[in-house]
């Protein structure tokens, strides 16, 4: 299978760099596949029991070997001593404290497996960008042990010249700090009709909220439940339902100071326990301001959500699940403004075709219309989305993928009708882009993916995950894609 030949490949390529770790906490047991029982009053019990001598050793050895990769060692390990000092009835020296923490710390390489799925947006802050340039924001997929996913950043600059550099990241990543995050009622009775959980105890919780309510809101409105057992079904597993969509909403931030390169979304919700996929980010302009939104997939070992982010400083970032049919399975990508008063997305609801899907408050996508059905030899498989549309004069620019023959991944590119997306213009009668001979071989071979491009100065620029292994980019003219296009009849 061949391309449309329009592809220019530059010579970027992002490896995953295993030495970007971070520390996190560590239950001896719970690393195994599934859990086990915990091992921690033994493990307790044996710290406690080495000898003060043994315990100095110990700890300079420690930080004698991994204090330079860490920017607050000590720190760590105090926090991780107070998850386990239950354990401890007794006093302890400062130096036993540290060990004990040490003892439930463990490293974790972020890009341990591999970095790949990668989304282009202009950056919130261009005042250094050079002349005729564009600072810009690339968001990836790092996955490490156990297949655990998490969001990194990196950021860059196309130059005058129109060459894309991605700059060297900060040491030290961070994953940040979480808190929960405001609640929306709309949301939940669409997340519970998803569900067929939509029941007469639960809407009776919900009913007594306020359209945007608190964690403590919640709360309060579920202990009034219990009180009236008697009267209402299933009370303990309508609570239980309201809780675990309450956690969905969080709030991650990390501080001004730390570098946008040392940020790591990390999995932070029930539905995110194995990872955060494949951020979709868009710039997105309404009401007289513009902010980033990102859909992105929840995966907790067993099924699979998505959760919309928002940020305006790529500092703060918002998360909340989404609802409805248009929001079923992976890959919505929201459009970068509103179009006939409603929010759009692109959505793959069915798992096998692109369609459009609209919403009144980005998170419920209560319609949804099919748009494009795999039907060239190299999507029978599937089709789906590589990131958010992009705005031209001539409509609306969708960089697509398809899947066909021995799993083989395509980019392809279709148009869409400014005022109704539902519309499909025209399409590119072959792939934009397929995996080179070099780019078969991988930790997923035979994948060419993005999950969001750009357009600057009349040139498309396209990052793309090869074998979800690496990721480097590619240029396109724009006047020589529209050129290539084909109509729909």
């Amino acid at each position: 299978m061949r391309d449309m030949g329009l592809a220019v490949r530059s010579g970027l390529r992002m490896r995953a760099d295993v030495t970007r770790v971070i520390s996190r906490l560590f239950i001896p047991g719970q690393e195994l596949v599934g859990g086990s029982e915990s091992r921690t009053s033994s493990t307790v019990e044996r710290v406690l029991a080495l000898s003060e001598a043994d315990v100095d050793l110990a700890l300079a050895e420690l930080f004698d070997r991994f204090l330079k990769r860490h920017e607050d060692l000590d720190e760590v390990f105090e926090l991780h001593a107070e998850h386990v000092a239950d354990y401890v009835t007794s006093p302890i020296t400062p130096s036993r404290r540290k060990l004990l923490g040490a003892t439930f710390t463990h490293e974790y390489s972020l890009e341990g497996a591999s970095v790949c799925n990668p989304s282009l947006v202009a950056h919130p802050d261009q005042s250094n960008a050079g002349l005729g340039g564009l600072r810009v924001v690339l968001s990836f997929r790092s996955i490490g042990e156990g297949h655990h996913s998490a969001i990194c950043f990196r950021t860059g600059e196309i130059d005058s010249h129109g060459t894309l550099t991605i700059d060297e990241p900060e040491p030290y990543p961070l994953v940040a700090t979480t808190s929960s995050g405001l609640l929306n009622r709309e949301v939940f009775h669409a997340l519970l009709h998803d569900l067929g959980l939509n029941s007469e105890t639960a809407a009776s919780v919900l009913n007594n909220l306020a359209e945007r309510f608190s964690s403590e809101d919640l709360e309060a409105a579920i202990t009034k439940l219990a009180t009236h057992g008697v009267t209402r079904l299933n009370v303990i597993q309508a609570a239980g339902i309201l809780r675990g969509i309450a956690a969905c909403f969080y709030v991650a931030n990390f501080d001004a100071e730390i570098g946008l390169s040392r940020r790591v979304l990390w999995p932070s919700s029930p539905t995110e326990g194995r990872g955060m996929e494949d951020a979709r980010f868009v710039r997105f302009d309404g009401a007289g301001a513009t902010r980033y939104v990102a859909s992105y997939t929840a995966f907790d070992g067993r099924s699979f959500s998505q959760q919309l982010l928002q940020t305006d400083d790529f500092q703060t970032f918002v998360s909340s699940p989404l609802a409805g049919e248009g929001a079923k399975n992976k890959g919505l990508a929201v459009f970068p403004r509103q179009v006939g008063g409603r929010y759009v997305a692109l959505s793959r609801h069915d798992r096998e075709s692109n369609a459009i899907a609209f919403s009144s408050n980005l998170h419920h996508w209560e319609e949804v219309s099919t748009a494009q059905m795999p039907l060239q030899p190299w999507e029978v498989l599937q089709l789906g989305n590589c990131g958010s549309p992009i705005e031209l004069p001539e409509g609306w620019l969708v960089i697509t993928h398809g899947v066909g023959p021995m799993r083989t991944y395509g980019i392809g590119a279709l148009l869409l009708e400014l005022d109704d997306p539902t519309k499909v213009l025209a399409h590119l009668p072959k792939p934009l882009l397929v995996a080179e001979a070099d780019e078969q071989d991988g930790y997923v071979p035979n994948v060419v993916y993005s999950c969001g491009s750009l357009v600057h100065a009349g040139t498309l620029y396209l990052p793309y995950g090869i074998a979800d292994q690496f990721i480097s980019y590619v240029t396109v003219n724009i006047a020589d894609l529209l050129a290539a296009f084909q109509p729909v009849i």
